[in-house]
């Protein structure tokens, strides 16, 4: 799915035109079809100690050809930036300088993640070399061409890099599942989680809740976790029964109509799952709705269901399935995973917006709470904050706010709902079990909420 202005400028005649004029020239971004293994090669880790030799094996176990220093290749796929030992701001060079001689080696697509510690408050030159590698990264995002991205993983201290959470990170960020992310962190606080029996089909075994699922996202997520082997549990409104049904049967999932703002939805949904004996795994909270206005012509009517249905129906039904849990314990599986849909609009706000982006900030300090409460499940919540995506919502918004929406990333365009379902379904799955309470934007680096 390409824009006409991304289809213009991709052709011979609009190439030559917006090279001559300096328009934004975007380029393709691989994803799991293009590119369905886990490393582009060749891959080079740079850094020192126990930490870079871990990584260095477990790339090798991929198949990779890992170096470790960028001179001895001409082209380059992978880089991974081994800082979890840096001590002072001082240190950086000899690990990040290297780099620079080999960015335009970089192959399309490239992928280079930073793996560090966040800072603890403890040692101020240490945390301010920590916080060094962070903005390192988010500026070198920007100066990634080609469709690379560049990424970071922060690693709570005493958490060894070759923890199954740590390295399922590594690997999603270096993937091309992550292809509409850059610019961004993700931080494993815990050692949990476990390595997937079989990393093509992360979530076999798993069943898997999708509030939202007939349209949109919702279905994209839908299909990725079915295509990641998922059993799933598909939900929504009694009006979007004909393509919940269809998409059902597509992904030979069970429906459910639901209103998810009902006095009773979190009842009748652990009824329906007694009922047919199924245990929820991982919960996708996605279910969304928009009532834009400027807030000078705000009224009850447009606020109150945004409210309703994008954060209200996400505490409900969560509270009532640990009340069931805790009760009988026979609707939530042993560490289940919550991954809740937010946006960069509750990070950063939009016009036009007050009631979605209250909602959706409520969602990210909502996940926040909810791990603590998950926690002695060995649980997970984290939310998901996309940036522009092209869906039939946001091919509403007028042609110039679209086109400017599209341009203001580090990538140049608005992604795709793959692109947010590619990052639930790692957060849903086993390899996530060390990332709590976090919010992954999915935004291109958008500079709306980078």
């Amino acid at each position: 799915m390409t824009d006409a202005y991304t289809r213009f400028v991709r052709s011979a005649p609009g190439k030559a035109i917006a090279k001559r004029t300096g328009l934004p020239r975007p380029a393709r971004l691989p994803r799991r079809a293009d590119r369905p293994g886990t490393v582009l090669g060749p891959a080079v880790v740079l850094g020192h100690g126990e930490g870079a030799e871990q990584i260095t094996r477990h790339l090798l176990g991929h198949g990779a050809d890992v170096r470790r220093r960028v001179e001895e290749l001409r082209k380059v796929g992978t880089v991974v930036l081994v800082l979890d030992e840096i001590a002072a701001p001082a240190e950086l060079s000899a690990t990040l300088l290297p780099l620079a001689g080999a960015m335009r080696s970089l192959a399309p697509g490239a992928r280079v993640v930073a793996v560090s510690r966040p800072a603890t408050g403890e040692d101020p030159a240490r945390d301010a070399a920590r916080g060094g590698v962070e903005g390192f990264v988010r500026s070198l995002a920007h100066e990634m061409r080609a469709g690379g991205t560049a990424n970071g993983l922060q690693v709570a201290d005493g958490v060894g890099l070759d923890a199954p959470a740590v390295l399922g990170a590594l690997d999603f960020l270096l993937s091309a599942r992550s292809a509409f992310v850059t610019g961004q962190f993700l931080t494993v606080s815990r050692d949990a989680g476990t390595a997937p029996a079989d990393p093509a089909r992360p979530m076999a075994g798993r069943t898997a809740l999708v509030t939202g699922a007939a349209r949109g996202i919702g279905a994209a997520i839908a299909r990725t976790l079915a295509a990641d082997g998922a059993r799933l549990v598909l939900l929504d409104v009694p009006a979007a029964g004909t393509e919940l049904a269809r998409l059902a049967n597509e992904l030979r999932a069970t429906p459910v109509q639901l209103d998810v703002t009902a006095a009773d939805a979190g009842d009748r949904l652990v009824a329906f799952l007694r009922e047919r004996h199924l245990v929820l795994d991982s919960v996708v909270l996605n279910a969304g709705i928009t009532r834009d206005k400027m807030f000078a012509n705000m009224t009850p009517e447009r606020w109150d269901p945004v409210i309703a249905v994008n954060i209200t129906s996400q505490i409900t039904l969560m509270d009532t399935l640990l009340a069931a849990q805790q009760q009988d314990g026979d609707v939530l599986g042993e560490q289940p995973r919550v991954v809740s849909l937010a946006s960069t609009s509750g990070i950063a706000g939009n016009t036009g917006q007050t009631n979605y982006a209250a909602s959706k900030a409520g969602v990210m300090a909502f996940v926040d709470a909810l791990a603590g409460r998950l926690e002695p499940l060995g649980g997970t919540a984290n939310a998901v904050a996309p940036g522009f995506i092209e869906t039939e919502m946001t091919a509403k918004i007028p042609p110039l706010r679209r086109e400017i929406a599209r341009r203001v990333s580090s990538l140049q365009q608005g992604g795709l709902p793959v692109d947010v379902a590619e990052a639930i379904g790692f957060l849903a799955s086993d390899p996530a079990g060390g990332i709590q309470g976090r919010t992954l934007r999915v935004c291109g680096q958008n500079i709306v909420g980078r």
